[in-house]
């Protein structure tokens, strides 16, 4: 997926820094929609499929965490949230609530191209390896669920399809590839192409977190995908 083939959604109620970020993006080949609150957000979705988004977390009536959230709940397409809070509790809710990524503010631009570069990357490898099946094919069951490899999609027990990124869908194909070995989180995040983390981040611990709500009978005492203390994670 190119730049100029990649259409990213900015969303923002600060007129100056969407405009800004828009501007910046679309001279550099990305074809960029605006919208100034999550009702504009919503509205656009409605009918237009953007390759990425950019979400403000801080923003009038409803906020970018609760605009992600319904956004989860039928989409996978990649996140960005852009947040002033110098927390890093405000981070870990948007990685555990479904986003891809963040970039603070005042907004480095160069930072935040090579961070939708990343994301894009990461969803043009999953499609990809959907387009011509991956390594590891067919169906594996993870807890009460099943990951079906070739289309990616992930079923619950009730055979719903039950909604998940691109970046979950690579550590699930990841442990499926591997059954039975422990792996660490530098093999995880090297295997997931998502080298663009700062080796203290906890985003693989938290997309595991979230991956263990959706396939675990109790994510408070996983079976499937456990925890080898001091090491990593490893797939029964």
């Amino acid at each position: 997926m190119s730049a100029e083939t990649s259409h990213i959604l900015v969303c923002d109620d600060e007129t100056h820094l969407r405009e800004m970020v828009a501007e910046y993006l679309t001279e550099r080949g990305y074809k960029t929609t605006q919208a100034e609150d999550a009702s504009k957000l919503h509205e656009f979705l409605e009918t237009g499929s953007p390759d990425l988004i950019i979400l403000d977390i801080n923003m009038p009536g409803e906020d970018g965490l609760t605009a992600l959230r319904r956004l989860r709940q039928n989409s996978t397409v990649p996140v960005i949230m852009l947040t002033a809070s110098v927390e890093v509790i405000d981070r870990v809710v948007g990685l555990e609530m479904g986003a891809d990524d963040y970039v603070g503010k005042p907004v480095d631009l160069r930072e935040l191209e090579a961070r939708v570069k990343a994301a894009l990357r990461r969803q043009a490898t999953v499609e990809e390896e959907t387009k011509h099946k991956a390594v590891v094919s067919g169906t594996v069951s993870f807890g009460v669920c099943r990951l079906d490899l070739d289309a990616a999609k992930l079923y619950g027990a009730d055979d719903n399809e039950i909604a998940m990124t691109a970046m979950e869908f690579s550590l699930l194909r990841i442990f499926a590839s591997n059954r039975g070995r422990i792996l660490n989180r530098d093999q995880l995040l090297e295997q997931a192409h998502d080298r663009g983390w700062e080796p203290f981040d906890r985003s693989i611990d938290l997309r595991i977190s979230r991956i263990r709500r959706k396939v675990e009978k109790n994510p408070s005492k996983p079976e499937c995908i456990r925890t080898v203390r001091g090491i990593g994670y490893v797939f029964d």
